[in-house]
């Protein structure tokens, strides 16, 4: 978990907040990361009066959430000198899926492939003041922000003059700040308030002997030089003297839970999304930092590295996971697909059918994309002047501490149960024109499981999403345009399996690719 460096502080009974640096005096982007670093068992915890409530919820932060605030949409990078390749849609997305005829228990080897390009709207709204979570010793309030999704794929269809745009995939959920953390003793007032029982015990009178109201301690039997039994109160018991018995208080003091120990949440981050496959998920992570000798930086000055070359084959971000055989590689993707990818293979070419099993995904017209999607991201950023960004990497499944996880509805579980979700978003400062301009790029990659491997192993199969995106008012008026007809002015029927209708097409004829227009 992050902590933001001292910037709240009580004076009387009112909070105040140290203004942020303005955009003048800093980046947005560094301006927003200023202060912040890891939370530690030893550092200052922050006391929770009920007076400051409103003051607490009002100053609630969101940490690098807030820079999500607002709407974005795709981003094609097309202009830039250095794509030398074009494409229809700045998105890429790979999907694995159970062939025709198989189910959970026959041979492996038989899946769908479907790679395509699209575009997308991500809007984020912030949930004005904090969200309160009460844990008695201990309150957390959560800066929330809700988001909604978007996508639609872009394909050319043979016999037809325009791009045709689907919508394929739809979600919405919340990101949550989780980082306020605050400590509540309790008071007397809160004692009086929620006691709720009455304030002389009758069996503590029967059985130990206390003749006292509101036992707040606990008691402890205590024996004379002759081995007689008796009750008294722990804070009465002497130095060095000894006790048989503790009879622990069922009612709390003043300052009770100030002592701790205090509760720091692993994660910062938390998402949880709702998808109409029927699949809700919640992944936690945080913001990675980058290590530069004993010092950690939550931003990270000029623009993601991602590999080249032979590195490019790299199974965590492959459309083709180790449990599927390979795949032939390694393979540098960064050169023209191997010759066998286009041959006709045999058992002679193709000993133990392991090169046939993901052919089809090296052959495919978006090599190498559909291969490694985010080959995109950072071909994207090529030729691009990145100041700064933040990486905040969440997943489903943690190698320790608290654990996301995903419901399916039980089609989904029994056919193509998801299991794990990884996710990197890369929030970027760009300089275009002397103007400074935030962009995300996004890489999820959702594992599913289906078939069983010739050992009877499970097999794992990679769906992965990449797309880089800005705020809609940084687009060229051009992206603009097809953005705002595919997703503000269409019909509101969208069909989530095929491309669009024909009547659909007639009420919202498409403007084309911007890049594609002279193709068309």
């Amino acid at each position: 978990m992050l902590k933001k460096e001292k910037e709240i502080f009580e004076k009387g009974s009112e909070l105040l907040k140290a203004p942020k640096p303005t955009e003048n005096q800093q980046g947005y982007l560094a301006g927003l990361m200023k202060g912040y670093s890891k939370l530690l068992i030893d550092d200052p915890v922050r006391p929770f009066r009920e007076e400051n409530l409103q003051e607490i919820a009002d100053n609630v932060d969101y940490g690098v959430l807030e820079a999500l605030n607002g709407t974005w949409v795709s981003y094609n990078a097309n202009y830039n000198k250095n794509i030398t390749r074009p494409s229809l849609g700045s998105g890429i997305h790979t999907t694995i899926m159970p062939s025709p005829g198989t189910n959970p228990s026959t041979i492996p080897g038989k899946f769908s492939f479907d790679t395509e390009e699209y575009i997308e709207k991500l809007t984020f709204e912030i949930v004005p003041g904090g969200v309160r979570n009460r844990g008695g010793a201990t309150e957390l309030f959560c800066g929330a922000v809700k988001y909604d999704q978007t996508i639609k794929s872009v394909n050319k269809v043979e016999g037809q003059s325009e791009l045709q745009y689907a919508g394929i995939h739809e979600e919405n959920g919340m990101y949550l700040w989780l980082s306020d953390v605050y400590n509540y003793a309790a008071t007397e007032e809160t004692i009086k308030r929620d006691r709720g029982i009455h304030a002389f015990s009758t069996e503590d009178f029967e059985k130990y002997g206390y003749k006292g109201d509101y036992r707040n301690e606990p008691l402890v039997e205590v024996r004379d030089e002759n081995g007689n039994p008796s009750y008294i109160l722990l804070s009465q018991l002497k130095e060095g003297q000894q006790y048989y018995e503790i009879i622990p208080a069922q009612e709390i003091k003043p300052m009770d839970g100030i002592k701790g120990p205090y509760f720091i949440p692993d994660y910062s981050i938390s998402r949880s999304g709702v998808i109409p496959h029927g699949s809700t998920i919640t992944v936690l992570g945080d913001i990675t930092p980058e290590n530069k000798g004993d010092k950690q930086y939550y931003l990270r000055n000029g623009a993601p590295q991602f590999p080249t070359g032979i590195k490019t084959w790299d199974p965590p971000h492959l459309a083709i996971s180790p449990t599927m055989g390979g795949g032939g590689g390694p393979i540098n993707l960064d050169e023209p697909a191997p010759a066998w990818v286009h041959e006709t293979l045999t058992d002679e070419n193709d000993k133990g059918s392991n090169k046939i099993y993901t052919q089809r995904i090296l052959a495919n017209e978006l090599y190498p994309y559909c291969v490694r999607p985010d080959m995109r991201l950072r071909d994207t950023l090529s030729g691009q002047n990145v100041e700064n960004f933040v990486l905040v990497q969440l997943s489903s499944r943690m190698s320790t501490g608290a654990q996301g996880g995903i419901l399916n509805v039980p089609f989904v579980n029994r056919f193509v149960p998801t299991v794990e979700i990884e996710f990197n978003l890369w929030i970027e400062t760009v300089i275009e024109d002397g103007k400074e301009i935030l962009q995300l790029q996004y890489e999820q990659i959702i594992f599913f499981e289906f078939d069983f491997g010739n050992d009877g192993g499970t097999t794992s199969w990679p769906h992965i999403q990449v797309n880089t995106l800005r705020k809609i008012e940084d687009i060229p008026a051009d992206q603009r345009k097809v953005i705002e007809q595919e997703f503000f002015n269409a019909p509101p029927a969208m069909s989530m399996t095929t491309t669009a209708s024909v009547s659909e097409r007639i009420a919202n004829p498409p403007a084309g690719c911007p890049y594609h227009k002279e193709e068309l």
